[in-house]
């Protein structure tokens, strides 16, 4: 990426972050690249602490959902002390006020979810009773779906404090994001990569998202250069998902597509579940790529005409808070 010399460059942008070292490094990551870009201009971090970090003793299904972890960086972005708001793609809320907006995507790292465990080499060698950590409800119903004879129990922190509790023998496995582990040089820790036909990534799984206040078209355009074409694609597509089903923290509901760059399709993977495991559905949608977002309603056009409308209506009765519009569980 060749750097941009001009009078329209910009001499200072201040991003916006999560203070848990993943958030830092995700932020600092894209500090970089603008760096190479725009050698001139002066990039800072405001770091912040969210509610959704505060929060430690409940799920996110009960306290009101993903919105919690970006609510605080908005606040800075609406009043000025920041430019921009780096997230892990998962956390953005799939319906944004409209002050804001998603500039850009950026590539992708592995979006599979890794299995953790000092024990156990993988789910398959788990034993009856033996104990796995998530407070995903993703993973989770996909987890009681294939492996009914585990207990899964919550996990929440940041994921220093997630191997901190697996290390203590509080688990004997956790299920975590795998590009969060490779982002922090954590790969070791990685026992196996879980394949996706056995747990289908969340809305956004390995994929950077930045933004900004709507109407910030400057901001748009110095940020252009950064925008991935292929993740880009696949997050209209696995978003569109989540939109069109209302998903939130509520839900076990995923979302994954893959571009092949041959032929310029999108192939995209959708299931809704019940928490309990009990039930599954899926769907499935090949296009072109610039029918991404059509793609992705089309799939979960199809998981209601097969019953998720039935699974959202009896998690709904079962009185769950309502919360925000948001992608599936916290990561």
């Amino acid at each position: 990426m060749s750097a941009v010399l001009s009078d329209s460059s910009p001499s200072r942008l201040v991003i916006a972050t999560r203070e848990s070292r993943l958030a830092l490094w995700q932020a600092k990551h894209v500090r970089e690249r603008l760096l190479t870009l725009y050698p001139h201009c002066e990039v800072e971090l405001l770091g912040m602490t969210t509610r959704g970090d505060r929060i430690l003793d409940r799920t996110l299904s009960k306290v009101g959902g993903k919105g919690l972890f970006v609510k605080e960086l908005e606040a800075a972005l609406h009043d000025g002390r920041a430019d921009l708001a780096v997230h892990s793609l998962k956390d953005v809320p799939v319906e944004l006020a409209r002050e804001f907006s998603l500039a850009c995507v950026l590539e992708r790292e592995d979006p599979r979810d890794a299995f953790v465990s000092p024990l156990y080499g993988s789910l398959a060698e788990m034993p009856a009773g033996a104990i796995v950590g998530t407070s995903s409800l993703r993973r989770e119903s996909q987890l009681r779906h294939r492996y009914p004879h585990l207990e899964v129990r919550p996990l929440r922190g940041n994921l220093d404090t997630r191997l901190a509790k697996l290390d203590r023998g509080e688990y004997g496995a956790i299920i975590l994001a795998a590009a969060g582990l490779e982002r922090l040089g954590m790969q070791e820790r990685i026992r196996s990569r879980i394949p996706v036909e056995d747990s289908l990534p969340a809305a956004g799984q390995g994929a950077l998202g930045i933004e900004i206040s709507a109407g910030r078209s400057d901001l748009q355009a110095w940020l252009a250069p950064l925008a991935d074409v292929g993740a880009t694609a696949c997050a209209l597509a696995e978003r569109a998902v989540s939109r069109t089903l209302g998903g939130s923290c509520q839900v076990p509901l995923a979302a994954y597509a893959e571009l092949d760059s041959a032929t310029n399709a999108i192939h995209i993977r959708a299931l809704v579940a019940r928490p309990d495991g009990s039930v599954i559905l899926r769907a499935e949608r090949t296009g072109s790529c610039d029918r991404a977002e059509a793609l992705g309603r089309e799939a979960a056009e199809e998981l209601l005409e097969s019953g998720a409308d039935d699974i959202l209506r009896l998690i709904q009765a079962d009185g769950a808070p309502s919360g925000e519009s948001v992608p599936p569980a916290h990561e």
